[in-house]
């Protein structure tokens, strides 16, 4: 998902989005251990997906905050 794609997104969108990553992660992470993982390459895409949520969460909390 691009980041001009999160940024149209609501908060609740977001938070249910980096919960669905979060648990993709889990479950790479498992294959992992069980070496059943086909694309390693597919943890670090879900890592930096993460990161792109959580920054633009920080972005809306930051703007909300400042049109207190």
């Amino acid at each position: 998902m691009k980041p001009q794609e999160l940024r149209d997104l609501n908060v609740d969108g977001l938070q249910a989005r980096q919960h669905e990553l979060q648990e993709q992660l889990f479950k790479l992470r498992l294959q992992k251990s069980l070496g059943q993982l086909d694309n390693p390459m597919k943890m670090r895409e879900t890592r930096r997906a993460i990161a792109r949520v959580n920054t633009v969460l920080k972005e809306k909390g930051a703007a909300q905050a400042g049109s207190k």
